[in-house]
C-alpha cells in the first residue's frame, strides 16, 4: 500500500464513520464491499474472522474495525509477516481504521447529544428519534444477511438462518437473558450443527 491509499483508507473510514447509527457494526456490509471487493486489501475470510472475534469478545463492538485494520497492515506487509515492519504496518492499520472511525462519529455524537438534549421537546427532534430505529433495524439486518450468506453451505445456512428466527422471536416474547441464547448458539455451534 502507498502513502496515498493510507490517506484514501483514513478518509473512507472518516466518511462512513458518520454512518454508525447503531453501532459500527451496522457498516460491516458497506467496509465490506470497500475492503474486500473494491480493494481487495482483505480477504473474505479474514473479514468474517474480525467480525467473529470482535464479537465474541468483551468490549465494544467497534472492535472489528481494530482488527479489519491490524489484519489490512499485515497483508500489507506482504511476504514480510512477523518481522518489525510488519508489526509496524499493522499497527498503522489499526490507527488509521480505528482513528477514522472514531473520531468523527465521537465529535459529532457529542456536539448533537448537548444540541438535541437542549431542545428535546421540538417535534422535530422526537420525530428523528423515531424515524431513526428503521433505518437501524435495516443495517442491523443487512450485516446479518452479509454474515449469514458467507457460509456458502444453504444447508447449514438454512439452519443458521432458522435458529436466527427462533433467537428473534425468544428475545421479543419471552424474558429470557441474551447470555443464555448466545451459550445456546455456542454449544450448537460447538457441536458443528450451526
Amino acid at each position: 500500500m502507498t502513502a496515498l491509499d493510507w490517506l484514501h483508507l483514513l478518509l473512507y473510514q472518516f466518511s462512513i464513520s458518520l454512518l454508525a447509527v447503531g453501532g459500527a457494526v451496522t457498516l460491516a456490509p458497506d467496509l465490506h464491499r470497500y475492503l474486500v471487493d473494491t480493494q481487495g486489501w482483505v480477504s473474505e475470510a479474514q473479514f468474517n474472522a474480525s467480525i467473529t472475534l470482535a464479537q465474541a469478545a468483551p468490549g465494544p463492538n467497534m472492535l472489528f474495525v481494530a482488527l479489519l485494520g491490524w489484519q489490512l497492515g499485515l497483508n500489507a506487509a506482504g511476504p514480510g509477516a512477523g518481522t518489525a515492519w510488519s508489526l509496524a504496518l499493522a499497527l498503522l492499520g489499526l490507527a488509521v481504521c480505528t482513528v477514522g472511525m472514531l473520531a468523527p462519529s465521537s465529535l459529532l455524537t457529542l456536539l448533537a447529544t448537548r444540541w438535541s438534549q437542549r431542545n428535546r421537546e421540538r417535534p422535530a427532534v422526537r420525530a428523528f428519534r423515531q424515524g431513526m430505529a428503521p433505518i437501524v433495524v435495516g443495517v442491523l439486518l443487512s450485516t446479518a444477511w452479509l454474515l449469514g450468506r458467507a457460509g456458502g453451505d444453504w444447508r447449514r445456512d438454512g439452519l443458521l438462518w432458522l435458529l436466527s428466527g427462533v433467537v428473534t422471536l425468544l428475545v421479543w416474547r419471552t424474558r429470557i437473558h441474551l447470555l443464555w441464547l448466545l451459550g445456546a448458539g455456542a454449544l450448537l455451534g460447538g457441536f458443528g450443527l450451526v
